[in-house]
């Protein structure tokens, strides 16, 4: 089992950036893909973006496409989020999920590890 902690979430301005963190503990992180979702308020929680166990692959919504960065750092058991241009329409929790065994997945269902979530709140 893993557990998994976010951090980085804040409020920004449209055009700014922010970097989100997702800290694992527990069993070694590279042993799961990993994703990014997205809650905001009064809609489902949406795919963000995904990274391979070894991190060589990854895999993101339209809407972020060419904004945000997915990557991890196997020594620190860390995945990261790096949101740039961001737009008030990316106002949401950020969620970070790990799954065992299926790459490059997009759905909830397949990930039963999820963190508690950080804010992220992007001002016009």
């Amino acid at each position: 089992q893993v557990q998994l902690v976010e951090s980085g979430g804040g409020l920004v301005q449209a055009g700014g950036s922010l970097r989100l963190s997702c800290a694992a503990s527990g069993r070694t992180f590279s042993r799961y893909a990993t994703g990014w979702f997205r809650q905001a308020p009064g809609k489902e929680r949406e795919f963000v973006a995904g990274i391979s166990r070894s991190g060589d692959d990854t895999v993101y919504a339209d809407s972020v496409k060419g904004r945000f960065t997915i990557s991890r750092d196997g020594a620190k058991n860390t995945v990261y989020l790096q949101m740039n241009s961001l737009k008030p329409e990316d106002t949401a929790v950020y969620y970070c999920a790990a799954n065992p065994s299926r790459e490059y997945a997009t759905r909830t269902l397949y990930y039963p590890y999820w963190g508690q979530g950080t804010q992220v709140t992007v001002s016009s």
